[in-house]
């Protein structure tokens, strides 16, 4: 991926941090977009979709910690990549921030040369991510890019639905996926579906993949499980 095509959002409420950052990452190449506080960055982030944000934890109206949970709800910013910009001695911050779904940190004040090496090996992450089109679990290879698996040697085309709800689940084998949350990242908060909707889907993946694969948790949602 060259960089100019790599966006980048930047999250601060102190002006002269996003105008030293932004300028250091500008000259790196890097197409960059800016907001104030979490909701102003929940906004600019839905807009442009970026591949990386770089978000500080104490803002006003909304912190980075909220932000970040909200950002990860969002379909098409689930694996945006977040970094933290952190004060030093705010361990809490960085366990509040991986807990909420960051990917790392940058501890402020940062120096410009540090922050770019920074920003590179973790825009190599998405990289990595990209490049990993095929994700095998035990016996079960599945191809992200054409919505099939092979299981063992026999492949096993799935409706565009039932590929994203598989590829949900097995993202985190044997997590327990809330239906609300599947719901959500799958068919999205702007189209409206029962929760019948999910058995329906699930039914049809144990018909077609095994039902030992899949649990029911009830009254909770379902889970991928995997001995691996």
């Amino acid at each position: 991926m060259k960089k100019a095509a790599i966006k980048i959002l930047l999250v601060d409420d102190e002006p002269d941090i996003l105008e030293i950052v932004g300028y250091n990452l500008k000259n790196e190449g890097y197409q960059i977009a800016t907001a104030s506080n979490g909701v102003e960055a929940i906004q600019v982030a839905k807009k442009t979709l970026p591949h990386l944000i770089l978000l500080d934890v104490m803002m006003p109206e909304m912190d980075g910690i909220e932000a970040c949970e909200k950002l990860r709800e969002i379909k098409g910013l689930e694996d945006v990549i977040i970094a933290f910009f952190t004060a030093r001695g705010e361990d809490y911050s960085q366990v509040a921030g991986f807990e909420a779904g960051a990917d790392d940190y940058i501890t402020k004040p940062v120096k410009p040369k540090v922050l770019v090496s920074k920003v590179k090996a973790l825009l190599r992450r998405l990289k990595e991510n990209e490049e990993s089109a095929v994700l095998k679990i035990g016996d079960i290879s599945i191809f992200k890019d054409e919505y099939y698996i092979l299981k063992g040697d026999v492949q096993i085309s799935l409706p565009r639905k039932e590929f994203e709800l598989f590829l949900l689940l097995t993202s985190k084998p044997n997590k327990v996926f809330k239906r609300e949350d599947i719901l959500g990242k799958v068919w999205g908060s702007d189209v409206i579906v029962g929760d019948r909707t999910i058995d329906v889907h699930i039914r049809k993946l144990r018909e077609k993949i095994g039902d030992d694969y899949f649990k029911t948790v009830k009254g909770v949602g379902y889970k991928f499980i995997s001995e691996d």
